[in-house]
């Protein structure tokens, strides 16, 4: 007789997929945003950058092709010879390196400190709030793209360009005319502080109108640091009987610590990039000398180690007294 008792073995089920996680899915999606900078960076960017340090570290040689025309260039490797030239043999790139340093002490803290004091201005609750912001930003706007474009062939704007605002008549700027008028000396004469300070802040207010233009992005990143804020804890602070000047040192000022850190570093950036720059225009003029392409490669990649450099100390050194919130 025949078994008919056999036993059907079920196959397991498939084991369901479980969704990716909420930061997989926002880092895939960051992916996708970025894409297309780091395709047109690897296409376009790199075999330029590539170029560029080969450059300085040769000799440049156009090939006359015999039928007419340029033949491509030849590379003679002649080592830190550029950089040599650049350092010692040429007798502005230092200078100037220098001295836009030195202007980059004197502006960043400037830029930094007048876009947090606008921002919490601003983030307070007044009458026309979103006029005063938009109004704050427009030189942003301006200062950019096309309509920048417009202005440099304005002759009134090149008029207008050529002192460090606009003249009265009585053949100082409006910004050293207020300089003046304050009387900067009188004001601190009192306060037994040392004549550098004073220097500074007169400096400063003779150029509160390149400070203002350069703030505009600076005010909005203060000012989504602090709206993030959560009002709680200033009702608590409020609860507790402290003052506006505790709870902006102890609460505010702490909680946007990380902005002031981004701030500072971008406004390195941006001053270092800016076209108005010295070193920037310095290295552009020696690019167009016959036979600069190759100096002006070793002054731009000496000069991209120096703001490495100085961006690695600021970033290092504000690191430290940065508050970040936990979120757990």
């Amino acid at each position: 007789m025949e078994n008919t008792n056999t036993k059907i073995v079920s196959s397991p089920a498939p084991k369901k997929k479980r969704p990716a996680s909420l930061e997989k899915r926002k880092a895939k999606a960051g992916w996708v945003f970025v894409a297309p900078f780091v395709i047109g960076f690897i296409l376009i960017y790199l075999p330029i950058i590539v170029d560029s340090i080969k450059f300085s570290f040769n000799e440049i040689s156009t090939i006359i092709n015999p039928l007419g025309g340029s033949g491509g260039y030849a590379l003679e490797f002649v080592g830190f010879e550029n950089y040599q030239k650049a350092l010692f043999e040429d007798a502005d790139y230092v200078r100037t390196l220098i001295s836009g340093i030195e202007q980059l002490i004197l502006e960043v803290p400037a830029i930094v400190v007048f876009s947090l004091f606008i921002a919490v201005l601003l983030n307070d609750k007044i009458a026309g709030r979103a006029a005063f912001r938009a109004i704050l930003f427009v030189p942003v706007i301006l200062s950019t793209g096309l309509i920048e474009a417009i202005d440099a062939s304005n002759n009134l704007m090149e008029f207008m360009d050529t002192s460090d605002s606009i003249d009265t008549g009585t053949g100082q700027s409006t910004a050293a005319q207020l300089s003046a008028a304050i009387d900067l000396e009188a004001l601190f004469a009192n306060m037994k502080v040392g004549t550098g300070l004073v220097e500074y802040v007169a400096s400063a207010v003779d150029g509160i109108s390149d400070i203002v233009n350069r703030s505009g992005v600076q005010i909005l990143i203060f000012l989504a640091g602090l709206q993030s804020i959560s009002p709680a804890i200033y009702e608590s602070c409020r609860m507790d009987g402290a003052t506006t000047w505790e709870t902006f040192w102890k609460i505010t000022f702490p909680m946007i610590s990380p902005m002031i850190l981004v701030n500072a570093i971008y406004t390195i950036i941006d001053a270092f990039t800016s076209e108005s720059n010295a070193v920037m225009v310095l290295i552009d003029e020696v690019y167009g000398r016959p036979g600069g392409r190759e100096l002006s490669s070793a002054m731009a990649w000496m000069y991209f180690l120096v703001v490495i450099l100085i961006l690695a100390a600021v970033a290092g050194i504000m690191s430290a007294f940065v508050f970040y919130q936990r979120k757990d």
